[in-house]
């Protein structure tokens, strides 16, 4: 075996030379791995005894994908595209051999390559719509002359990754090898080839799949029509569906001019930089300075969960689905019975749309056992209660585990709001208390506030921090401070919202501009389905608000159809004529001059207070990054992914204009828009968060 480089080797056995690529821990695209390929495909050519080519990797995988770490940065060593070249016109077959998965660049790669084999575990896919691109190496005009341009739609604006079964059936791979056995298959079927004489297949030079779409844009039209609403907002499925369209209507190299083009304009503009920063900060909010990763941690074998509702019954579905025992407690059975209930409901519902196997269902409610009283958590190695968000209660419950569950086990809080110091000091071991913060519904949102207390002890913080991502979500590790981190910026939104209705307003032009921002819905929209009466009752409700105004007049939200909108059966929306002048009554009664206000100041007063509330924390070392913050507010409160977070967005409209506006908006009503110092300090440094 020779070296070609430091990650590339080239061997020659009998007839075939393989050429193998070990660059971990994925053997991304890199300069060396860019320049290895061009170098050993040149050196195997060269070679009289070799007949035909194999790419293999070694390692747990294809090429995944290329070097997003070289993404901005001068370009070295040979170009993809050089690389590509020299693959597809070797005079001599190359067979890509595939294990693990052939993402991006990798299936790229493997595109021009002649022929492809693929173990049966393999993967293949292009999933650069998740960073704000589209394949920029020829993916978006090879793959639809192998797939057909509406399975190449579909693979390239959702980034699903297709299973070797499936890619077999449709072309993407020419033969499915044993697993464990994809060398000895690939040199295999490399002589085959050889021995058979097959061409030397060009997919660029493929059409017959593209067919059946040319000259009919409604093809294009009904995908778009269909995808409409989770396409809203981004860029990058929009310009790769352009691309396909190219790659059916115009000949390969003009395609090629397409895909380049708007691979550009994608690479250089604000959605794109937002998505691969939001990448990189997901896996950043998993290191803590301070706690190392090797850290002790706590083995969590079975976790109680206090409160079956709905909050606790999707917490103890995190764990069901990760194959963890829990038991649930409750103080009525019927509460107890309901709850279990609706978790099987959940688990059937999911079978029932094919996501699970009846077997699955039992296997998970399997785990699942239900009790009346503390004692039933004794064994517990994790409990976490989600009773009402009240401190007496809060502090009641965990006085009353600490004597109960064993010594060593952690007790956490679902806190929203609440000082988890104050929490852990009802119990003797206040290192073993922290806040697990779960966002509703809590089997299905990724976001997980791990709030650390003053007494937490590291060994805590790194399991839970392990733990989060066993349940598949995203933790970020937070400090103690009234709504942590999400909640407690929430709170600057809501204000100017319900400030901006009274000034003049209404409740669907705030609305309308988040909506049109990229939030899934305004903050009025948000409260009709929550229910307009959480935490509201009649005997303490003094018309004080807009909110008990409308719930003393029997507006629940969407519960019964009268919210700050009317609702028809279908809770379909409507701007509501009474609310509507409830509005003008309630500013007339507290002597508001209501007056004209525009989408621009909308969005300023709900975002940039945000942005500075953000700042406040940092500057406080309530979270220990900038994009840990925005990946808060990407995870737990809907904000659009392709404007990268609050402190990103603030970076991006300008630190200046955002503290320009908040001493504009100081000065005219008020010390709720006071400049955080940390802000201050950052533009006359000129700076940025991220």
């Amino acid at each position: 075996m020779a070296s070609i480089n430091p990650v590339t080797d080239l061997s020659v056995e009998g007839d075939v030379a393989v050429l193998t690529l070990n660059s971990p821990p994925v053997n991304a695209l890199s300069a060396g791995v860019r320049d290895g390929l061009d170098l050993g495909i040149k050196q195997a050519l060269a070679d009289p005894a070799v007949k035909s080519i194999v790419l293999i990797c070694d390692g747990r995988t294809f090429i995944a994908g290329a070097d997003i770490s070289e993404f901005g940065k001068p370009p070295k060593g040979a170009s993809l595209h050089e690389v590509q070249n020299t693959i597809e016109n070797a005079t001599k077959p190359v067979v890509a051999a595939i294990h693990g998965t052939a993402l991006g660049g990798g299936l790229e790669v493997a595109l021009t390559c002649h022929y492809r084999v693929a173990v049966p575990s393999a993967k293949c896919g292009l999933p650069e719509v998740n960073l704000g691109l589209l394949p920029g190496a020829g993916g978006t005009q090879r793959l639809p002359r192998i797939v057909g341009a509406e399975k190449a739609m579909e693979m390239v604006t959702s980034g699903q990754h297709v299973g070797a079964k499936a890619s077999a059936e449709m072309g993407l791979v020419d033969e499915i090898v044993e697993e464990g056995k994809l060398r000895d298959g690939a040199i295999a079927f490399a002589r085959r080839i050889v021995a058979e004489k097959r061409p030397l297949n060009k997919v660029r030079e493929l059409s017959a799949k593209m067919e059946a779409a040319r000259g009919k844009p409604e093809i294009f039209a009904n995908f778009r029509k269909a995808n409409a609403r989770k396409f809203r907002g981004f860029l990058a499925p929009e310009y790769n569906i352009r691309c396909i369209e190219a790659a059916v209507n115009l000949p390969f190299d003009e395609g090629m001019k397409v895909e380049r083009t708007l691979f550009m304009e994608l690479m250089t503009g604000s959605q794109s930089d937002a998505q691969r920063k939001v990448f990189f900060a997901e896996r950043q909010a998993a290191k803590i300075p301070d706690v190392p990763d090797d850290t002790p941690t706590i083995a969590i074998k079975k976790v109680g969960v206090i409160g079956a509702g709905t909050m606790g019954g999707g917490i103890a579905m995190n764990f069901l689905n990760a194959g963890v025992p829990v038991t649930i407690v409750e103080t009525k059975q019927d509460a107890l019975d309901r709850g279990m209930a609706v978790i099987r409901k959940n688990y059937e519902n999911t079978a029932k749309k094919g996501r699970l196997t009846a077997a699955d269902v039992e296997t998970r409610m399997g785990l699942l056992t239900g009790g009346l009283d503390l004692s039933a958590l004794a064994d517990c190695d994790l409990v976490i209660e989600a009773v009402f968000e009240l401190m007496e209660i809060k502090k009641d419950v965990f006085g009353r585990l600490d004597k109960v569950v064993k010594q060593g086990a952690i007790l956490a809080s679902n806190t929203s709001y609440l000082d988890v110091n104050e929490i852990a000091a009802a119990t003797s071991r206040p290192e073993f208390v922290i806040g697990m913060h779960f966002f509703s519904p809590a089997n299905v949102m990724r976001l997980l506030e791990i709030v650390r207390g003053d007494k937490t002890s590291k060994s805590v913080i790194a399991t839970v921090m392990q733990l989060a991502k066993k349940i598949s979500k995203v933790g970020v590790l937070v400090g103690v401070c009234h709504g942590f981190v999400g909640n407690r910026m929430l709170a600057q939104r809501q204000r100017e919202a319900n400030k901006l209705v009274l000034e003049g307003a209404m409740p669907w032009d705030v609305d309308r501009v988040l909506y049109d921002f990229g939030f899934p819905m305004g903050p009025f929209a948000m409260a009709d389905l929550a229910g307009l009466d959480i935490g509201w009752t009649a005997e303490t409700s003094r018309s004080s608000t807009l909110r008990e105004v409308l719930c003393e007049a029997g507006r629940r939200g969407q519960k019964n159809g009268l919210g700050f909108y009317d609702y028809d059966a279908e809770r379909n929306a409507t701007p509501s004529p009474m609310v509507e002048q409830a509005i003008l009554d309630f500013a007339a009664k507290q002597g508001i001059n209501r007056r004209t206000i525009s989408d621009e100041e909308i969005l300023e007063r709900c975002i940039y207070p945000m942005i500075n509330e953000g700042a406040k924390i940092l500057e406080e070392g309530k979270a220990l990054r900038a994009s840990d913050i925005d990946i808060v507010w990407l995870n737990g409160y809907g904000w659009p992914v392709y404007r990268g977070g609050p402190m990103f967005y603030g970076d991006l409209v300008g630190l200046d204009k955002v503290l320009a506006k908040m001493q504009g908006f100081q000065a005219q009503m008020g010390d709720d828009f006071k400049p955080s110092a940390l802000l201050e300090k950052m533009v006359a440094e000129g700076k940025k968060f991220l």
